[in-house]
């Protein structure tokens, strides 16, 4: 009988390592503690997590003679060493490095979110709170004007959830653990199905995917099976906006690693989207809002050397068409003379880089 070779065996070792290391993590989270008992002369480790009410839950862990749960034990402790550190870094660079944290309501979510396997599963954080992202990702600062919210956004493509096969935890079991008052919002439709969900404050967290047909599907709410029973509005240029995204921090607690749009198509996007805001309601505000922030990012990504990058998701754009062309000329003849102008020579050095043609969205 022939052995299996070594290499293979340490790569099952590993493999089981990092296997343990995960349910532990799962298991015993760093909010909780090991507590020693000692039960009939025989010394035994429990796990006391907070059980919401301002008491303890207790788990069973088993003997504390036991060399494997004793290393544990001495893990869990750096463990949370190193979340305290953590959070001590997350501080500094929000006090003192200038980047941008966000509201503690937004990043409790995104941190459940995370927690339930959200950004695992594909999904990608879109809107003002993945814009709070940019400021560390493209080391630049941001003026705090532009990242104020009261609502998250997430998107997965439909293609995505559907195959998968695995889903989050029940939304609103996760946003209830963060304010109980969270509550499913009655969709438009009509349809016995929601995409958003809404606390007694009126804070929104909403879902959405790509609608790459006709609008006719945008008032019919998508069934997301990756999401935890929540639904999702399908919405044009959608698809454009989580191609490719990136991951970073979310700069909350200890940090929350999550996933958000590439920053020069959320910039390219922010064109196209205001373009299509109403003239009533909130519409002319979030229009500016979007214009605002597509301005910031044209100029954080000239300063980072980035106008190739733009240029090229540019293109891809405007390729897509004459309605994506209007919608983008509209959104450009919105930015302030200077932005516009600091947009063309960014197009125009980028697509010298890039060595490929380009056609400008200005008359």
């Amino acid at each position: 009988m022939k052995s299996i070779d070594l290499m293979y065996q340490t790569m099952l070792a590993e493999l089981g390592q990092r296997s343990l290391d995960a349910a532990w993590t799962a298991d015993f989270p760093p909010a909780g503690r090991f507590t020693p008992a000692t039960v009939k002369g025989r010394k035994y480790w429990y796990f006391d997590t907070p059980d919401g009410q301002g008491g303890t839950k207790r788990r069973y862990v088993g003997p504390a003679e036991d060399p494997d749960i004793a290393a544990r034990v001495a893990d869990h402790k750096r463990d949370k060493d190193d979340l305290r550190a953590r959070r001590r870094m997350v501080n500094t660079l929000t006090r003192e490095g200038g980047m941008i944290a966000p509201d503690a309501m937004s990043g409790d979510i995104v941190a459940a979110l995370a927690d339930g396997g959200l950004f695992r599963l594909r999904a990608v954080l879109i809107g003002t709170v993945a814009f709070q992202c940019y400021s560390g990702l493209l080391g630049v600062r941001l003026p705090m004007a532009s990242i104020l919210t009261g609502d998250a956004d997430i998107a997965q493509d439909y293609a995505i959830s559907r195959e998968v096969e695995d889903s989050l935890p029940p939304i609103v079991d996760l946003l209830q653990g963060v304010d109980a008052s969270f509550r499913p919002v009655p969709h438009r439709s009509g349809v016995a199905a929601s995409s958003a969900f809404q606390n007694a404050e009126g804070y929104r967290v909403e879902f959405l995917t790509s609608n790459r047909g006709s609008d006719d599907y945008v008032e019919q709410p998508a069934k997301m099976p990756a999401l935890g029973g929540a639904s999702a509005d399908p919405l044009r240029f959608l698809d454009f906006l989580i191609r490719d995204p990136v991951r970073t921090m979310l700069l909350h607690r200890s940090g929350v690693p999550v996933v958000v749009p590439d920053p020069s198509r959320y910039a390219v996007h922010k064109l196209i989207v205001a373009s299509r805001r109403h003239v009533d309601g909130q519409g002319p505000a979030k229009r500016e809002k979007d214009i605002r922030q597509a301005a910031l990012l044209f100029q954080a990504l000239q300063q980072t050397r980035r106008s190739a990058d733009l240029a090229l998701v540019y293109n891809e754009a405007w390729e897509r068409g004459p309605s994506w062309q209007e919608e983008i000329r509209i959104g450009a003849a919105m930015l302030p003379e200077v932005d516009a102008e600091r947009l063309k020579i960014q197009l125009l050095d980028g697509a010298k880089v890039n060595r490929e043609d380009i056609v400008l969205p200005f008359g």
